[in-house]
């Protein structure tokens, strides 16, 4: 199982020096991957252009860009330019996102996620793949081709949870990229289901990124109130909130990995076990903390054994 990380928003107007930076140690501690979610701060993707393109070697992806705010043609074109920017290391996640934000906020329809899902895909993937689409559906349409130079095959990676999501992630794209979602979960609901998608269409074994909190800290307890409320918005949230019911957990502490550099080893262990391909730490640690430089000392180090 490989191991990356989720890099920070910084914030500030010198949000991409400090990115850059960050990505630059990442690097630097031999992690395979490193990830920026797109909500309301940096731009992903122009943000890994720019700072991907001062750091070599390792890969860079979405976790995720949300499809509805941005038309297929225009989202293949940023990536593609992404792509080029990075010498052909850009993966791209993508993902619904919720009702509150696409209807509440951007004042879309989300009446029909999974169709406009399939049908998003029917117009990107050719893009990206270098074909001209014409493409007309029930939630979108899309007639053009894209003169963008092309860096090498751009995979694409669909946030995907239930079933129905899962199975398309499998049949058409590269694999799912993982949130909140424990490795039981991950053994008994997430791996089957996408993996025999993927066997039916012919397609090689998928991707499956899991995306956790992590935390090496003594302080137990502590650790665990803080995961419970800097995340607590995901034990709220339709989707996220399913895979923590499935995992039997009440709220995101439950799923994260904390504790002790053993203890922790034991539970990456586990999402290695259950069939995860890539792990993807989301350390939550207060920074310049002792917990800080023991959970990026750790993750080194399972970089390094992995490796």
């Amino acid at each position: 199982m490989r191991i990356g990380t989720i890099l920070p928003d910084p914030g500030g107007t010198d949000a991409l020096a400090r990115l850059r930076d960050a990505l630059a140690q990442a690097a630097d501690d031999g992690l395979t991957s490193a990830w920026m979610s797109h909500i309301f701060g940096l731009d992903a993707l122009t943000s890994l252009a720019v700072a991907g393109s001062q750091v070599p070697g390792i890969e860079l992806g979405t976790a995720v860009v949300a499809t509805y705010p941005r038309h297929p043609v225009a989202l293949a074109q940023q990536a593609l330019t992404t792509a080029l920017a990075t010498g052909g290391r850009l993966t791209l996640g993508i993902g619904l996102s919720h009702r509150l934000v696409i209807e509440d906020m951007f004042g879309y329809s989300f009446a029909r996620p999974a169709r406009h899902m399939s049908e998003y895909l029917s117009a990107l993937v050719p893009l990206l793949d270098g074909q001209p689409v014409d493409f007309k559906g029930e939630t979108l349409r899309a007639a053009a081709g894209l003169s963008t130079p092309r860096s090498g095959r751009v995979p694409v990676l669909v946030a995907a949870l239930g079933p129905a999501m899962l199975r398309l992630a499998g049949e058409r794209t590269d694999g799912t990229v993982l949130w909140m979602t424990g490795p039981a979960t991950i053994r008994d609901h997430t791996v089957p289901t996408i993996r025999a998608a993927a066997a039916q269409a012919g397609r090689p074994e998928p991707r499956v990124v899991a995306s956790l909190p992590i935390r090496v800290t003594d302080d137990v307890e502590g650790a665990r109130a803080a995961a419970n409320k800097t995340f607590a918005i995901y034990g709220k949230l339709p989707s996220y909130r399913a895979m923590l019911d499935r995992e039997g957990a009440a709220g995101p502490a439950d799923v994260a990995i904390i504790g002790d550099e053993e203890t922790v080893a034991a539970r990456v262990a586990e999402v290695a076990a259950a069939g995860a391909t890539d792990l993807v730490a989301v350390p939550f640690a207060p920074e310049g903390s002792v917990d800080e430089r023991r959970t990026r000392a750790f993750l080194r180090a399972a970089a390094q054994s992995a490796g």
